[in-house]
């Protein structure tokens, strides 16, 4: 069975009951006498709706904020809510956010505060496992998340994160070490909190790692056990974690027809819920389905489709895993051309894994973990030693004698091979480093060629627009004056042509200040980027298309030349909307964390095909791009026909 695995989730570890759920908060919200408890109620209404509904997510968690006050404690929970309402859209902002979290949350000694610090970490953790790596994850869980998770008093949590830790565990094939937490996790809520979701998520771990490690009779116990707890609750979020591990049985036993059919079920309920990464390693499993009944074709345009997407090739064990499949059923296929390209794409990203390293570095934190029990077996052991090493000292000491002349000899020559390799690796960084300053150069060259032509443009535009505005804008009033002075006809067609022409003179000057205000906003030249982007939104707003803007810690000193390259691209992008979404609400939200600015357009607009963005680009996201690429930034897009379109832009606004 081919091993992809699915690692940690973001903590929504919500109850089974929802619809119960839901309504206790509502009911406390109604009932609440004070803006604290609103506030928090408030805040987990958010966490609730933001895999179901990102708008009205965004909306609670900001009513959070307001009612929060000055009450120092609610408002170090606002980043840590704000980092999960990013969690699945855009990492940089959920890792700042629970970073935050961490510090806000610090001085408060409380059980509650030591639970969402626990849980601050162990999501800060998982937001940077793609850049740091397991090692680093496994660090911060072992050292930070479930010690404080313990500190807390909170068993529940701390047995969940025993769970992801197996999990992660088992994503490095350490299976019997998994079966150990995922035990721990099992026993520990089946006996005090046996309804938990987080008991659920314990028997899919156990179940997954059963069947990972090809125990698959031990799984169907777990898996059942999971499907009991699920069954009440139709329209639970964790369902299609639930059919993934279903299908991952049936496949293994080779009932590809029943797998298929959790599959079928899960996929759905995925898509509907935004759990894209879970999606995504469903059509995986779909892979395997396709290429183990030799539907090849088939099961190759799925990993095709997965290597676009983009979603699990961001861990690099996943991308080679793929990369071996394409391999594999392009053998199959006959096509032995293709297979080896696949393969020596495989081999070479195998070889920069170094997965010996990694295993020794996870396997040095365990023993970081459990440090005190460890030190009680070292001095036994060391103890052991000691007598063992004084009763073979006498015979010994020949030998020792004469390993250590041999070991001089090997030192020797190992000095002169280190030398050798020393020399090898200084010749092969100077050619890099000559190469990395040739490649700088030209994106040095390339960068300034863009801002050139931005600078010009943005002069040009100002340029224009004060010329309209003073010259032919003074032009048009002299007329009028000129009109509107000179003697009036007595009665007649004279008299109405005068009027006529005078109010198309009145008309002309309106649409020249508008074309001169949109080519430079007197809003942003007076009142800075805020204001500007403010009366934009409000002045493209109609009664058919509500446009919302929210804004957050922008800095009013911002260069203003990037101030306008930020208005030009909000600008752009609400001109794409008009003229391409048939939207009728559009959220813009812009904020600023140090040098890094961040801006979200989302619409509930028809959206669009997002294989068109490889084929072809309109005129608009091309101006977008380049004015991104102007502050060294970045754009993601996430669109889906008939569900809207979100375009995330993280820019550098370093002065």
């Amino acid at each position: 069975m081919t091993g992809i695995v699915y690692v940690s989730r973001a903590q929504q570890t919500l109850p089974l009951n929802e619809t119960a759920y839901t309504d206790s908060l509502n009911k406390v919200l109604q009932t609440a006498t004070t803006d604290s408890t609103r506030a928090r109620v408030h805040y987990q209404l958010s966490e609730y709706w933001r895999a179901k509904d990102t708008v009205q997510s965004k909306a609670l968690l900001q009513k959070a904020k307001q009612l929060a006050g000055t009450n120092g404690y609610v408002q170090a929970l606002y980043p840590f809510y704000l980092g999960q309402y990013y969690f699945n859209t855009h990492t940089a902002q959920a890792a700042v956010a629970f970073q935050q979290a961490q510090q806000q949350l610090a001085p408060f000694t409380t059980q509650e505060a030591y639970l969402f610090a626990a849980m601050a970490w162990f999501n800060y953790g998982i937001m940077l496992r793609a850049e740091k790596g397991d090692d680093f994850v496994t660090d911060i869980w072992l050292n930070k998340a479930i010690p404080l998770a313990e500190k807390s008093g909170n068993e529940e949590k701390a047995a969940h994160f025993y769970t992801q830790l197996a999990t992660l565990l088992m994503y490095n094939a350490r299976f019997d070490k998994a079966a150990l937490y995922n035990n721990k996790a099992i026993a520990l809520l089946e006996k005090k909190y046996p309804t938990s979701s987080s008991l659920m998520f314990a028997y899919l771990s156990a179940a997954s790692n059963y069947l990972y490690s090809n125990k698959s009779a031990q799984a169907k116990p777990m898996l059942d056990k999971a499907w009991e707890l699920l069954k009440p609750f139709p329209q639970s979020v964790n369902l299609p974690n639930y059919y993934y591990t279903e299908a991952l049985y049936y496949t293994t036993k080779a009932q590809f027809g029943r797998a298929m059919e959790s599959l079928n079920k899960g996929i759905p309920l995925a898509q509907q819920l935004n759990q894209q990464q879970l999606l995504q390693m469903m059509v995986f499993r779909k892979y395997n389905i396709l290429y183990e009944t030799g539907e090849y074709t088939r099961a190759r345009q799925l990993l095709t489709d997965l290597l676009q997407e983009g979603t699990l090739g961001k861990d690099v064990n996943n991308r080679k895993t793929i990369y071996q499949q394409m391999a594999t059923v392009n053998e199959a296929m006959g096509q032995a051309q293709e297979a080896n390209r696949w393969l020596h794409a495989y081999s070479k990203l195998n070889d920069s894994l170094h997965e010996s390293k990694l295993q020794k570095n996870i396997q040095e934190l365990e023993i970081k973990f459990n440090k005190a029990e460890n030190e009680k077996k070292i001095a036994a052991l060391h103890a052991a030693n000691e007598k063992a090493t004084l009763s073979a000292r006498n015979t010994r000491l020949m030998n020792w004698l004469l390993a250590a002349a041999l070991a001089l000899l090997l030192a020797i020559a190992a000095i002169v091979t280190l030398l050798y390799r020393n020399q090898r690796r200084q010749a092969k960084r100077k050619e890099l480093d000559y190469q990395r300053q040739l490649i700088n150069a030209e994106q040095q060259k390339q960068i300034q060629v863009r801002q050139a032509l931005i600078q010009g443009e943005e002069n040009e535009r100002e340029r224009l627009a004060r010329d309209l505005h003073d010259g032919l804008g003074g032009m048009l009033a002299g007329i009028k004056l000129n009109l509107a002075t000179m003697p009036q006809p007595a009665q007649g067609s004279g008299k109405q042509e005068l009027s006529r022409i005078i109010n198309q003179l009145d008309n002309s000057s309106t649409e020249l200040r508008r074309i001169a205000h949109n080519m430079m906003p007197q809003a942003l030249l007076s009142y800075g980027l805020e204001a500007a982007l403010r009366d934009l939104c409000d002045t493209l707003a109609t009664e058919q298309l509500k446009i919302s803007f929210h804004a957050f810690d922008i800095d009013a000193q911002l260069p203003r030349s990037t101030q306008k390259t930020i208005y030009r691209i909000v600008q752009e992008m609400l001109s794409n909307v008009l003229r391409h979404a048939n939207a009728t609400e559009v959220l813009v939200q812009c904020s600023q964390a140090g040098s890094a600015f961040f801006i979200t357009v989302e619409d509930n607009g028809k959206g669009f095909d997002k294989g068109l963005l490889n084929r072809t680009q309109g005129i608009g996201l091309t101006n977008i791009q380049k004015r991104v690429d102007y502050l060294n930034g970045k754009m993601e897009i996430e669109a889906t026909v008939n569900a809207g379109t979100t375009i995330n832009i993280e820019l550098n606004v370093a002065g």
